[in-house]
């Protein structure tokens, strides 16, 4: 009896144990629960000793930052089927050749999406923000943020309001896209010296805050390269060649030393390759931030072939609460280029004229 007794103790707590053990679902793991990894075995280890997170990757999601309003917290597989079908359509027919008789854009552009209201721009050719949805354990998610619950960026504080509807008023963002909003178009004097035209435009670093941090997947040239040294690691981006440079196991540079990416240091907890962020300067100020942005990165690697990228925002100048987001970076075989783009870049110029032409046209019809 005894030896039964002792016999159904072990298969329970074998039980409790492999219970445990298990994947946790997606859910459970956005409040921090550890994920399952490969074995350090199977790692690929630099000759330290620690994780070697060196190659390049694809950023290139169809994933947004923000949850939609209304959407789930991950996708069915029929919905992300249908809607990475209805991109891939998209992009087939975007890339099928210009008919030689169309018509010329209307005056000012049709409204959509692109260039100047859809004049102008790059052809498909150059466009790459992704073909899928990015999966962990097996779900896609809606949104890269995972946290407030929401998949939301918090409120911005009364002091933030103000602070970005005064003297910073139509200056753009790190994070301002290609395709401007109409605001920044039509802000007083966005066109009166190249200082007030966005740093993407200027080629002085990546629109859609490519470069980071936080890295985030923009609409081309989304790989990232990463080159890692016991001392250094270094993250270079195919956006405007914005190369991060992480010192590892130092101090943060005093604190009027401001820089447009941050002052970078890094150091290893256990598998985990975190890269705390300070001292930015409020000439690229992040979705509005202010001088006091923090971000704390972390870098993982899931399998051989595949990291993790979790990101933490705090700045309490700016957001009511801290907001984190996360998403997975693949290796790609695909080789980085130059990115031939210069501050002083001769479109630059050309804008600049174009918006003095504009103006004149302007005087003549009044």
């Amino acid at each position: 009896m005894r030896d039964r007794f002792l016999s159904l103790l072990a298969v329970m707590a074998f039980a409790i144990a492999g219970a445990w053990l298990m994947p946790k679902p997606l859910l459970a793991q956005r409040a921090g629960a550890p994920r399952p990894a490969a074995s350090r075995a199977q790692l690929p280890r630099s000759p330290d000793g620690h994780p070697d997170l060196q190659g390049m990757y694809d950023i290139a999601w169809m994933t947004p930052l923000e949850r939609p309003s209304g959407a789930k917290l991950v996708f069915t597989s029929e919905e992300a089927s249908r809607l990475e079908r209805q991109a891939a359509d998209r992009r087939e027919r975007a890339a099928l050749p210009s008919r030689g008789d169309r018509e010329a854009p209307p005056l000012g552009g049709d409204g959509s999406v692109g260039a100047a209201g859809n004049v102008g721009g790059y052809n498909n050719f150059w466009i790459d923000s992704g073909s899928a949805f990015f999966a962990i354990n097996g779900e896609k998610p809606t949104a890269i943020i995972v946290d407030p619950p929401d998949g939301r960026v918090p409120q911005l504080t009364a002091a933030a309001r103000a602070r970005n509807a005064s003297r910073l008023a139509g200056t753009p963002t790190s994070d301002q896209q290609e395709t401007q909003d109409p605001g920044l178009e039509t802000a007083p004097g966005a066109y009166d010296d190249p200082e007030r035209r966005p740093l993407g435009e200027r080629c002085l670093l990546g629109f859609g805050s490519t470069s980071g941090p936080p890295a985030l997947p923009v609409l081309y040239n989304n790989l990232h390269e990463i080159v890692q040294t016991p001392s250094y690691v270094m993250i270079l981006n195919e956006m405007d060649h914005d190369a991060r440079i992480v010192r590892m196991n130092s101090e943060h540079l005093p604190s009027n030393i401001r820089k447009w990416m941050g002052d970078s240091v890094g150091r290893w907890e256990g598998e985990t390759l975190v890269v705390d962020t300070t001292n930015f300067t409020d000439k690229t100020r992040f979705r509005g931030s202010s001088e006091n942005l923090h971000v704390v990165e972390r870098f993982s690697r899931i399998d051989a072939k595949t990291l993790l990228y979790r990101f933490t925002i705090e700045d309490s100048s700016t957001w009511t609460s801290a907001w984190t987001g996360e998403y997975v970076w693949p290796a790609t075989d695909e080789h980085l280029y130059e990115y031939a783009c210069h501050e002083a870049n001769y479109a630059l110029g050309d804008i600049l004229r174009g918006a003095r032409q504009r103006e004149a046209d302007q005087k003549k019809t009044r």
